[in-house]
């Protein structure tokens, strides 16, 4: 039920600010935000690990992850489109369709899983070729692929089930496990990769095992917390088949197919990204797995903005409360430009600290580096709005379809083609390239505003479930 006109005139955006909305701030974006840190300081870490045996392990891990994190993001998308419709049954005070909504998460997260995770690795030589032709880098990125793929179907469970703590504001509790997961992945990676305690130094292939083993604990002792606490995300075999209802699944469809769809457009949208920097030389591959996770890191606290916006105003909508939830969602986009700006100049003043860790780097890799990085402080702050709007505002009303159509035509359709143009064409210089990839979320700033005043994708979704 779309209600594009259920507004009043309000006097001020500022009756809106009360405590409710702040103690979601605290039970959403921060434990979000942190989970988000970690799990970028983890690929940090990982970077800075792979970095003391060669330039080609950093480039061959990156074209790897890349490749994991379309899956990833496929994962994302779908456990997104759940939490749509968690977070206002959740609104609505309906248990029952809050756990119904989460077991279908993980049982398509899982059945996808399986299928794409078949297909990586069928043609992982194809993938890999698409952004570089060394040999080397070839076969370090299949080595990596091959132990690292299996740590997805853990991800399945643990994506599913901190949609659900999210959409109920506990999401400190997916931060914790997820903290734990990371430290063990740090912890793993560094007595894999380098051989301490008699063990084997496996290079990139510890790295990999690293990750999956990792992925396996934290699943493990999620289940057993929410068991122990007889928690309502804790979901048998019998009520997960159960929910396999055709009415259900259509209108989970309807939500996650598109959600899904975006998610998967915009990774791969990614991956072309790295497959065009990779043209321009390895040193460029190199640079940009380095920048890549430095970015997400700087990008920790949008993120949790973000989840926390997708909350607060999907539980305004699910609640029926409209007008709280616009104009909500106003003060969300504003503190999430103030924060990013913040972090931009901290990111700045911390250049040369931060590019120190990177020891292995040669001078004139080191000196891209440097350019890559001050791009990157511009960049963080044009990506802010479109990421707020796309992320949480926009879909925690179900405006899914705009939000697909968006990514496809901003990334696909312009700044993907004008990026190829410049790197294979043109043959401009990497950083040039790099500056170019910005340009699609300059597009979204005009189209996601201009979607958000018209209020049409202010949608009450727990009627139609």
């Amino acid at each position: 039920m779309q209600l594009p006109n259920a507004l009043s005139r309000s006097p001020s955006i500022f009756s809106y600010l009360d405590k409710g909305l702040l103690k979601s701030l605290i039970s959403v974006a921060i434990p979000v935000t942190l989970q988000t840190v970690l799990f970028s300081s983890k690929g940090v870490i990982d970077v800075i690990m792979l970095g003391q045996l060669s330039e080609f392990d950093v480039a061959a891990a990156g074209i790897a992850t890349k490749a994991l994190f379309v899956l990833t993001i496929l994962l994302s998308g779908i456990a997104t489109g759940g939490a749509m419709l968690a977070a206002q049954h959740f609104g609505a005070n309906d248990e029952h369709g809050l756990k119904r909504s989460i077991g279908l998460t993980w049982l398509v997260s899982c059945a996808l899983t399986l299928v794409t995770l078949f297909l990586l690795l069928l043609f992982s030589p194809y993938v890999i070729g698409l952004a570089s032709q060394d040999v080397n880098i070839i076969a370090l990125a299949k080595t990596y692929l091959l132990y690292a793929a299996p740590s997805l179907l853990f991800m399945a469970y643990q994506s599913s089930i901190a949609a659900g703590l999210r959409s109920i504001h506990q999401a400190s509790t997916a931060t914790l496990f997820s903290a734990i997961g990371i430290i063990l992945n740090i912890i793993f990676n560094w007595v894999l990769i380098f051989g301490l305690f008699g063990l084997p130094a496996l290079g990139i292939k510890g790295a990999a095992i690293g990750t999956t083993l990792a992925a396996a604990f934290e699943s493990f002792a999620l289940f057993i917390f929410l068991k122990s606490r007889r928690h309502l995300l804790l979901i048998n075999f019998r009520q997960l088949f159960s929910s396999l209802d055709a009415s259900h699944l259509r209108n989970f469809a309807q939500l996650t197919v598109p959600t899904t769809c975006n998610f998967l457009l915009w990774a791969l949208g990614v991956f072309a990204y790295t497959a065009i920097m990779g043209s321009t030389g390895t040193q460029g591959l190199v640079v940009l797995t380095i920048i890549s996770p430095i970015e997400a890191f700087s990008l920790s606290i949008l993120t949790g903005i973000a989840n926390a916006s997708a909350v607060v105003v999907g539980n305004n909508l699910g609640a029926k409360e409209f007008q709280r939830a616009y104009y909500q969602s106003i003060f969300f986009v504003f503190i999430a430009l103030v924060c990013n700006a913040v972090v931009a100049l901290l990111l700045y003043f911390n250049m040369s600290n931060t590019l120190s860790w990177f020891s292995a780097l040669t001078p004139d890799t080191l000196e891209l580096a440097q350019s890559f990085y001050l791009i990157l402080c511009f960049g963080i702050v044009v990506r802010s709005l479109p990421t707020i709007m796309v992320v949480g505002v926009l879909r925690s009303g179900g405006d899914v379809k705009f939000c697909l159509y968006q990514d496809l035509l901003t990334q696909w359709l312009l700044g993907i083609p004008i990026a190829a143009i410049c790197a294979l064409w043109l043959k401009l210089e990497p950083d040039i390239v790099f500056m170019v990839f910005f340009l699609e979320a300059i597009f979204k700033w005009f189209s996601c505003v201009y979607r958000f005043r018209t209020k049409k994708w202010m949608n009450h979704l727990v009627s139609e479930s």
